[in-house]
Formats: C-alpha cells, structure tokens, sequence
C-alpha cells in the first residue's frame, strides 16, 4: 500500500466515521441500549473501505469537497454493517469474534443485535432521504437508488439468502458473491461517481470496475481463510470448511483461486484505463486489496 493511498483512506475513514458517531449519537427518542449497540459494531475497528470508495470516486470527479458526498458513504458503512451484525447471528454464520472483539450478539444478545442491524439499516435510509429533502438533484436521487437496490432483495439481502441455500457449482457461487459482496462496493463506486458528476460513459467503466473488484475481494475471501491468522483477520479461519461451505478455494484450490484474484485484479485495472481522469486511488484500491492480509 503506497502512503498516498494509506493517508487518503485513513481520511476517508476518519471522515466517515466522525460523521456516524454524531448522527447515531444524535437520533431521536432512540433508547441508549440502542445506539450503545449501534455504535459498537460501527465503532468494531474496520479500515471502511467501501465509503472510502465512494468518497474516493467523488474526489475524481467532483472539485467540491466531500460534504455532498458524506452522507452517503456513512449510509452505506451502516449498511455494511448491519449486515455483518446479522451475518454473526447464531442462525447465520454463527460467529462469536467480529474484528477481535466479541461479536454484536455476544455483547447485547441475540435480540439485541438484531434490532441495531435493523436500526443501521433504517437509519442509512432515513440519512440518505433527510439529505435529499435539503436539495433535491438528479444525481442524489439515483445515487440514493443505486445504493437502496444494493442493499435489498436483488443484492446484499438476496445474496444472503443464496449463501444460507449453499452454492452448488461455480455459476451459483458467483451470482451468491456478486450480490452478497459485490452489490455493495458495486454501489459504493457508482454513487461516489454519480455524485461527483461522472459521465455516462465513465459510470459504465466504474462499474466495469467495480464487479472486477467485488469478485477479487470475495476471493482473496476464500483464500485468507486457508492461509491467513485468525489474529490478523480478528476471527477464527478455516470456518468455511468447518462448516462445508463451496467456497473459490474449495472448488478450483488455492493456487487457480490466487490466478483466478490476478485475472480480476487486472480486469478492474484495464477497466480504469477507459477514464480521463486521475483514478490512482481506485487502482490503489484494487493492489489493496489483492494483498491485504486481514
């Protein structure tokens, strides 16, 4: 990771982050037990990456600052979020570690957990809709769908339900991902493009991007948990075959799995080509995440 991309994602981060712990600290009537959970899980010590895409594909196309942009990368951290309080669920993936720290349901309760994914993923909604009632555009109406579309039943939440059903073969294990994981940085990238006023065009080849991403995360996924720690990823590794799970590794081995993350890697670098702008963050992105380790 070269230091410009660390700096701009600790700032993305930090900006993101900044923005959450005032907005859920400030909800109204909420009961503290709720926003004490709330702001557990958002709080859990994630890098943020997908609203530091958004925000970083907002900076390539727009001279503004990042106010116009910020809601909606905080929405859609809640979303992800959310998701992940969920996906620890007993019923789910039935994980007690989350980023170290003992996961939402192990803190609050089961019931508890549930109602701050709820709330997360209202509360993205409600952000994303209270912004848009100060200056109704064009662009934060369909920023604000493309995102809506990537958490419901066509993406995040359909996605879940395909990886619970079990991916039988290659095919299915790809349409599971590409909604499960890929919906959400698929959004991240696009709004943060729609936002800054990209063309249509470019939307096009940030996408293109996007989907070359989202599939190289899910696989370098399935690899860290062959080959990485359970101390660098913050829980248990080797879960996926614990509990029989067709995964990229499990279907084609680890060493076509890593060809397989290099050939997505450079499918969402020459996607970037097609851009006239300085994308050096969203290539970074992409080098990121072909060799994180947590």
């Amino acid at each position: 990771m070269n230091s410009s991309f660390t700096e701009k994602l600790k700032l993305y981060s930090s900006v993101a982050g900044d923005y959450l712990n005032v907005y859920i600290k400030s909800l109204k009537n909420a009961p503290v037990k709720l926003t004490d959970s709330m702001l557990y899980s958002i709080n859990a010590g994630g890098k943020r990456l997908r609203p530091a895409l958004l925000l970083g594909t907002y900076n390539i196309f727009s001279r503004e600052d990042l106010a116009g942009a910020v809601p909606y990368a905080a929405s859609i951290e809640m979303i992800h979020t959310y998701s992940l309080i969920h996906d620890d669920l007993p019923s789910m993936d039935n994980d007690d570690l989350r980023r170290g720290k003992p996961s939402s349901h192990m803190v609050f309760g089961e019931a508890g957990a549930i109602l701050a994914g709820d709330a997360l993923l209202n509360s993205a909604m409600e952000n994303i809709l209270s912004d848009i009632l100060k200056d109704c555009t064009e662009q934060k109406l369909r920023a604000a769908t493309v995102i809506m579309n990537a958490a419901g039943s066509g993406g995040m939440i359909g996605g879940q339900v395909l990886d619970i059903e079990g991916a039988a073969d290659s095919e299915s294990l790809r349409d599971m991902h590409s909604m499960k994981t890929g919906a959400l940085i698929d959004a991240s990238v696009a709004a943060g493009g729609i936002l800054g006023g990209c063309s249509n065009d470019d939307e096009k080849a940030l996408i293109a991007f996007a989907d070359n991403l989202g599939c190289a995360f899910q696989i370098k996924d399935d690899i860290l948990d062959v080959e990485g720690t359970s101390d660098a990823l913050g829980k248990p590794t080797g879960s996926d075959s614990r509990n029989d799970r067709v995964t990229y590794t499990s279907l084609y081995g680890v060493g076509t799995a890593k060809i397989m993350l290099a050939d997505h890697i450079d499918a969402s670098l020459e996607a970037l080509s097609g851009i006239n702008c300085d994308t050096r963050f969203l290539y970074s992105a992409a080098v990121y995440i072909r060799d994180r380790k947590e």
